[in-house]
């Protein structure tokens, strides 16, 4: 069996370790850029030291911003409504949701979810910065938007309890049948959750 120069065998495993690349995948790519040309392979070598040097994170909100700016530009947009914060796991969270075009107030960026297992505690979270937000009397809601998963329920459950206590009120986005699906291929769990979250027809 061949052995591959050590140069390719170490990109390979670098691929490996990025999310949802295999070995397979990451052979192809490290193949791909051996073969492309050195101008994709500078600006792909730039972009990947731009990514860690010139970003930052949010001093309020934890979402990610330029190097040079303490605050993010949502947190800077004057237009967005204060008395709103919706709080999501990850800074692709915000894209999605300002994608839709319906969201108008702010948000706070968990930077992942309480998981027991891999030892992930509200101390490594940004837990205590939306607590403080919440008692400076920055928002009159709580949207909770976390993932619909074990640890995102949890995760939930949780801030909804520390919330509560503040007295500010708690939401939780709704879950239920996406637009377009088929009963027959919705699973158990989400039609529970469909059932359970029901409404009145106007």
């Amino acid at each position: 069996m061949p052995i591959l120069p050590v140069p390719i065998q170490e990109m390979i495993g670098a691929l490996e370790r990025l999310p949802g690349i295999g070995p397979k995948s990451a052979s192809r790519l490290a193949f791909f850029l051996l073969r492309a040309p050195q101008d994709l392979v500078q600006q792909l070598t730039s972009a990947l030291t731009n990514l860690k040097s010139a970003t930052g994170t949010c001093q309020l909100c934890a979402n990610i911003t330029l190097a040079d700016q303490e605050l993010c530009e949502v947190c800077r947009d004057p237009q967005r409504a204060d008395g709103t914060i919706c709080v999501v796991e990850e800074p692709l969270d915000v894209l999605a949701l300002e994608r839709t075009g319906g969201f108008h107030g702010r948000y706070h960026v968990l930077q992942g979810v309480l998981s027991p297992i891999e030892g992930v505690g509200p101390d490594d979270l940004t837990i205590r910065g939306l607590m403080e937000r919440v008692r400076a009397g920055e928002a009159k809601e709580v949207i909770l938007a976390t993932n619909p998963s074990m640890e995102g329920d949890a995760t939930a459950l949780y801030l909804r309890q520390q919330l509560l206590a503040l007295g500010v009120r708690v939401t939780r986005l709704a879950r239920g049948l996406p637009v377009g699906g088929d009963l027959e291929y919705a699973d158990q769990h989400t039609l529970l959750r469909a059932l359970a979250g029901r409404q009145e027809m106007t």
